[in-house]
């Protein structure tokens, strides 16, 4: 134990030998901080972890910087499925010591597992989304979302809790018990689980059969209800003539009953089936009539839009064109517009990366095409040098899927690139190609090469690596 005023080891002494301090109420107020932390302790290693919460807490109102007990309450915490509430325990436990404290594991267990933490944020909502539906007396599907709170996080106590409740409400008493009992595996001495489970025991407990008790030689019965002892004379004679008559009187009432049923009842009956009968025949003819009809007059539309799709189709083709490249015209325009009014290559660029991206240049007609490589002639000298020299940088880094997108950009704007940086682009995309297992486009990269530059030393590798290839 440490002095609070300068931080020395304390001694035996009511007093700091180092500050002179008067310590003889902080060594009692330290103690039944530590007394109720070990109580703490001994209800959670027997489970009464309720207990364990109040012990836990009474000790942190006298010590709050009691590190252990804080580690302790957030585990209790995390057993009855309240983990954020474990959570703020072990922060403020990890700020109050930094290092050599437990509370780090825990928390970094509960960090580097992003789906539990998922998991717990889900089982939060679909909490608090059945006590909204609770109160909204929507019983039956509160009861589905704390089902699949449990089946994200079975300790959460308190929604075994809630639903053991709605089960007690719809006197679902077997299933509320069932629930309740998982409540007592997590926590013993929880006063509301025990409050509850009284409840459904009072509900489900037989109530006190009548006692028969054996009957005298005066004749008498003797019998308890309640609490009340009754006591009935028996004459064997007058209770066999009581019995025969009641037997009589039956049969002539049951006989009389079934007459009546049969002369009465049956002929009412049948004819109100009959009624009944023919209402529903009339009715269900009238239903199949309108419903022919709504069919026919909806076969009748579906004609009619049926055909106007087919002159809005033919509209739309010429509007847009036969192949389709409304928004890629656009996007052809928009680069022409930017390079014009603002000089603006990097932008006109990307425009005419998402045109490559969507379509095939070869593919389209003669006007689209010239105009395309007009653009791609006036941006390439300002951006294919940087192309390129990305596209190495990721190429020499091993990332040749990287590469390829950036080096096929930088052989798009070639013209703008020195005769060797122009080459080397597009024998480094070749071997990109080769090196991410792209054999046939490597194959076409390096004919490329040989291709557009006969003669040079990159066109001898490339063909030397076409020779090796086959």
């Amino acid at each position: 134990m440490f002095c609070y005023n300068c931080g020395r080891q304390l001694s035996e002494h009511d007093f700091c030998t180092a500050c002179g301090a008067d310590v003889s109420t902080y060594k009692k107020i330290m103690q039944i901080s530590n007394m109720y932390y070990n109580e703490g302790l001994e209800r959670a290693n027997v489970r009464d972890l309720s207990g364990a919460i109040v012990s836990l807490r009474q000790s942190l109102k006298f010590n709050k910087n009691h590190v252990e007990a804080r580690n302790l309450l957030g585990l209790v915490y995390y057993e009855t499925g309240e983990v954020v509430a474990a959570l703020s325990e072990w922060v403020i436990s990890k700020n109050l010591r930094p290092e050599k404290n437990i509370a780090d594991d825990y928390i970094n267990r509960l960090q580097s597992n992003t789906s539990r933490l998922d998991s717990i944020n889900q089982t939060i909502k679909k909490y608090n989304q059945a006590l909204v539906l609770c109160a909204q007396g929507s019983e039956d599907y509160a009861a589905i979302q704390l089902k699949k709170v449990l089946s994200l996080n079975p300790k959460f106590m308190r929604a075994h809790q809630l639903l053991a409740l709605i089960y007690i409400h719809k006197e679902e008493w077997e299933r509320a018990e069932k629930e309740l009992n998982k409540c007592l595996e997590i926590d013993r001495n929880n006063t509301v689980t025990l409050r509850y489970m009284k409840e459904v025991r009072d509900m489900t407990a037989p109530d006190e059969g009548v006692k028969a008790g054996k009957p005298k030689k005066e004749g008498a019965l003797r019998y308890q209800s309640d609490n009340e002892i009754i006591i009935q004379p028996l004459n064997p004679k007058e209770q066999r003539k009581a019995s025969v008559t009641a037997l009589i009187n039956m049969g002539i009432g049951l006989l009389v009953g079934l007459a009546v049923m049969y002369f009465l009842v049956m002929p009412a009956a049948k004819t109100n089936a009959r009624n009944e009968a023919q209402q529903t025949i009339k009715k269900i003819t009238e239903e199949s009539d309108e419903k022919t009809l709504t069919i026919k007059k909806l076969e009748d539309e579906l004609k009619s839009l049926q055909s106007q799709s087919g002159s809005w189709e033919q509209k739309l083709t010429g509007y847009v064109g036969t192949d389709g490249t409304l928004q890629t015209l656009d996007n052809l325009i928009k680069a022409a517009t930017e390079y014009l009014a603002n000089k603006d290559a990097k932008t006109a660029a990307e425009s005419l990366d998402v045109i490559v991206a969507n379509l095939k240049v070869e593919d389209m007609n003669e006007t689209f095409k010239g105009l395309y490589e007009a653009l791609c002639n006036l941006v390439g000298p300002e951006v294919a040098g940087d192309y390129y020299t990305r596209g190495y940088e990721q190429y020499r880094t091993d990332n040749f899927a990287g590469a390829i997108p950036i080096l096929e950009r930088a052989t798009q704007y070639g013209v703008g690139l020195p005769a060797k940086e122009r080459v080397d682009a597009y024998f480094y995309l070749a071997q990109a190609y080769l090196k991410n297992d792209n054999k046939e486009e490597a194959v076409a990269a390096f004919n490329k090469v040989i291709e557009l530059f006969p003669n040079t030393e990159r066109a001898d590798s490339a063909k030397k690596i076409l020779a090796d290839m086959q």
